[in-house]
């Protein structure tokens, strides 16, 4: 058999190294910023970050030496070192699926709680959990394959692994996504500035839900795809230099492209969604002080466009930072529609007018 391509083999694998990098530099910062910003949050989400944090960095670090070992250990062996470093996996590889798995699964049972608070639904939830065990045992299925195969030859024999790992994975990424979209549509209320917030979280969680998911699609057509027509010149014998130009295939790594990448992403996507209550809160103030002028109603247009909740009096008051916290809402909101997705609450305000010199706001 010839040679297989350097070029296909170990290029894809140092350009999904360097995607990883970068997400790492983001991942920091986005770190630091929730840190820095939302001291508040409940321990466990910061315990969840810092757990993301330390898995990354080594990961991180894993990548960087996966690819030390056949670009500069077994460089300058001459024909000798050039054999070893394209017959066998790199000795970090097994560690790659592992890490992700260990990144995505509480990741996505963050984002099964987050749907059980939006929806009530535990069946809703306990199915994405179970999706996010499968991908983990599928992840932790592939690692033991390949400290076994160890032979980038033998790379379809990983395909059934790879197959439960990625196809649960994007399915519980799609299943959120797809879930926190249909609950959030039915939240609005029909109040503009209530259903701009509500379109803003419903076009983010779109962004990061099918970003990941996109990704391991795309992971797992290049596994499957490239090497299957190996298989496919071998099982059914063609010449020679066919097959032999032909099987090449199974030896090249393009799905690592988006493979390396996606420990990060999802990472960088449950930050992204942490972070952005910041810019909620920037979003709901400025609509606040485009509608209001000096904080108050000047008028029963601008009243009817209002969306903020009243304390227990009836009387309204601005959107707090507390209402934008991860946490259930007090008590004294509990006419309110509750548990809205990032922790917002969505109230109603309506006008009823009872005399013809008083208005009086009443919340639903």
């Amino acid at each position: 058999m010839a040679t297989p391509s350097i070029q296909l083999l170990f290029g894809p694998m140092l350009l999904g190294v360097f995607i990883n990098m970068i997400l790492y530099g983001i991942l920091l910062s986005q770190a630091y910023h929730y840190y820095q910003t939302f001291k508040r949050d409940a321990p466990w989400i910061k315990y969840l970050v810092l757990y993301l944090f330390i898995v990354e960095t080594i990961n991180t670090g894993c990548d960087i030496a996966m690819m030390y070992q056949p670009l500069i250990n077994n460089f300058g062996w001459g024909r000798v070192g050039k054999v070893e470093a394209t017959r066998y996996f790199p000795t970090l590889f097994a560690a790659e699926p592992i890490v992700i798995v260990a990144v995505s699964t509480p990741i996505q049972i963050f984002f099964a709680w987050r749907i059980r608070l939006l929806t009530k639904s535990i069946i809703l939830a306990a199915i994405v959990v179970s999706l996010s065990f499968i991908s983990l045992a599928g992840g932790i299925w592939t690692t033991v394959l390949i400290v076994k195969v160890q032979e980038f030859a033998r790379k379809p024999e990983l395909h059934w692994p790879a197959l439960v790992w990625f196809i649960s994975a994007c399915a519980a990424d799609v299943l959120i996504t797809g879930v926190l979209v249909v609950a959030l549509t039915k939240r609005k209320t029909g109040f503009v500035a209530t259903d701009d917030v509500v379109s803003k979280i419903i076009r983010m969680t779109v962004h990061t839900g099918m970003l990941t998911a996109f990704f391991a699609i795309a992971d797992i057509l290049f596994f499957m795809i490239l090497p299957v027509r190996g298989l496919l010149c071998c099982a059914f014998r063609l010449t020679e230099e066919l097959t032999s130009a032909l099987c090449h295939f199974q030896r090249t790594a393009l799905n690592f492209l988006w493979d390396l990448a996606l420990s990060k992403l999802y990472s960088n996507c449950l930050l992204s969604t942490l972070n952005s209550r910041t810019d909620l809160q920037v979003f709901v103030g400025y609509q606040s002080q485009q509608r209001n002028g000096n904080g108050a109603p000047s008028s029963s247009a601008n009243r009817r466009n209002m969306d903020v909740p009243s304390d227990e009096r009836g009387g309204a008051h601005v959107l707090g930072s507390s209402m934008y916290e991860l946490e259930t809402p007090p008590k004294s909101f509990d006419r309110r529609s509750d548990t809205v997705e990032f922790g917002i609450t969505i109230t109603k305000v309506v006008e009823t007018r009872q005399d013809p010199e008083n208005i009086i706001l009443t919340t639903q």
